[in-house]
């Protein structure tokens, strides 16, 4: 059994204030909550580990007790968790009417649809009463068995409505009937990821709490930007005379909108330009976005006017000439 350094998890020191550890919280929890950070494991991961740490260091006789522990915590193993450590209290998520409260099994398993307790065994054995608590595992198990199925769909988008965001219609079958439900997807939503629509699933019985709905989503590739995590990537072909004297041409963007990039002079082919703030959105960051990186290629003509033609020839013959002064 790993011991679990509650400290590290909400980076405080372990001198830390209550104060201090209630804000330590509240920041980690906005920023892993899983509403945020739809279909992403290492951030369901840590949302958990946050609020386990939570809740013990929040809670000032569990962290006493976490605080005797110390590096010889293995004494204590196989010995009965210490008095007044069973269940836990009750549960919620910063920002509520009380403003400070952690998550509960039973929301964990609303947020999650898992079957397992959040909580680790090194927590289970030290401060869940000898075990997984009644409002843990079996208990969510329980309540599991007596929802209806989950549904799984999957809706395939263009990088343009992945961008700005989009809904989805799904017909789901409820009680010998099909329904529609609408699924928001959000601006910036990655490939892959899962959307939650909690209770529209199905029902097993009329007095049955519905499953969930678990939306897939499937970005189709684009002809002209390629998406790297929350950046994008394009290619812009430049004129000759533009890379070699230096200038400006027009760039589209993947919201519709135009950008003059500059090009400084004897630009070659292949160097890239990044345009910062105009790549893709970042879900549950509102006015955060990506970067756009453009690659130059450098245009040739397909055909030359007669003047153009002379100016190439004069080109070329000073070309020769550096060549053998050279």
């Amino acid at each position: 059994m790993e011991f679990k350094d509650y400290y590290a998890v909400l980076g405080v020191a372990k001198t830390a204030t209550d104060d201090e550890i209630k804000r330590a919280y509240r920041k980690l929890a906005r920023t892993h909550h899983p509403d945020l950070n739809p279909g992403d494991k290492a951030a369901e991961t840590k949302f958990k580990e946050i609020n386990e740490a939570n809740e013990v260091l929040g809670d000032p006789e569990k962290r006493r007790k976490y605080d005797e522990l110390g590096a010889n915590w293995r004494q204590y193993e196989h010995q009965a968790p210490p008095p007044g450590a069973h269940g836990f209290p009750g549960g919620g998520f910063p920002g509520g009417q009380g403003g400070y409260r952690t998550v509960t099994p039973e929301e964990m398993e609303e947020l999650f649809g898992n079957q397992e307790s959040p909580f680790s065994d090194f927590f289970s054995t030290f401060f869940g009463g000898g075990g997984a608590p009644s409002t843990g595992k079996s208990r969510g198990r329980a309540a599991r068995s007596r929802k209806g199925h989950d549904i799984e769909a999957v809706a395939q988008l263009t990088l343009e409505e992945a961008f700005s965001g989009t809904t989805r219609r799904v017909g789901v079958p409820r009680d010998g009937k099909d329904r529609t439900v609408e699924v928001r997807i959000p601006a910036g939503i990655k490939d892959s990821a899962r959307i939650r629509a909690a209770g529209e699933g199905t029902k097993n019985a009329h007095d049955a709490s519905a499953g969930d709905l678990y939306l897939r989503i499937e970005i189709q590739p684009h002809g002209r930007f390629e998406r790297r995590d929350q950046d994008l990537y394009t290619r812009e072909p430049i004129p000759i005379p533009t890379a070699v004297l230096g200038g400006e041409v027009s760039v589209s963007t993947l919201s519709g909108s135009t950008l003059r990039l500059k090009v400084p002079e004897l630009t070659s082919s292949g160097r890239v330009f990044r345009l910062r703030g105009h790549g893709m959105p970042i879900v549950g960051k509102p006015g955060e976005r990506g970067d756009l990186y453009v690659t130059t290629e450098i245009q040739t003509p397909s055909t030359l006017t007669p003047e153009e033609r002379r100016h190439y020839e004069a080109l070329q013959a000073l070309a020769g000439e550096k060549v053998k002064s050279s």
